[in-house]
């Protein structure tokens, strides 16, 4: 497949059930200067692949030794190029060879305002019942550059939401995913094309 050089492409992480994926994905669809060249998940039964592929975006499905005991993935990501890897609920940690690749065109998006209940570990339900559990009266999103530490990279963007002292882990979550999907896409647009 050829790419326009002109065009900037994504390259979408994810493990979970993909709602920000998809949220990304039907953002930049039909966007004149920037496309989703490629779904990479390490499930194989990832929900956003079929949804990307459905879409006539490549996929990709990884496994721990190609993905760390390789540097097989920047080949692979040569065919595009590649210009911004988005982490959209991936949850393993970024190898040092993609970071050193990549430094400074790999974002995440967290469910928590860092340094607050991130790192290894901290993730989805997790995240919120930690929030719950320690009677916080604030939670949201952290959109940041990743680095080859969990959570640990230079923080782009945060956005709070309220949080009541009638609210569970799962409302938390429900108010938190909102977050995510009204500023994750329209902020990795502003990095690509400013």
């Amino acid at each position: 497949m050829h790419y326009n050089s002109k065009v900037k492409h994504i390259a979408i992480f994810a493990s979970g059930t993909g709602s920000n994926a998809r949220k990304i994905i039907d953002y930049f669809e039909g966007h004149p200067q920037i496309r989703v060249a490629v779904v990479v998940s390490n499930r194989p039964d990832a929900l956003v692949l079929d949804m990307a592929g459905s879409k006539g975006i490549q996929t990709l499905v990884i496994n721990r030794d190609y993905f760390y005991n390789s540097e097989q993935l920047l080949t692979d990501f040569g065919q595009y190029p590649i210009d911004l890897v988005v982490l959209a609920g991936f949850l393993w940690l970024a190898p040092p060879y993609l970071v050193k690749a990549y430094r400074g065109k790999i974002v995440n998006i967290h469910p928590a305002l860092l340094p607050k209940y991130g790192g290894k570990g901290m993730y989805g339900s997790r995240v919120h019942e930690a929030v719950k559990a320690a009677g916080d009266t604030a939670s949201g999103i952290t959109i940041h550059h990743v680095n080859e530490h969990y959570d640990e990279g230079d923080i782009i963007l945060q956005v709070s939401c309220a949080i009541g002292s009638e609210d569970t882990p799962a409302t938390i979550a429900g108010k938190v995913q909102q977050l995510e999907h009204q500023y994750f896409a329209p902020v990795i647009e502003s990095l690509l094309i400013g």
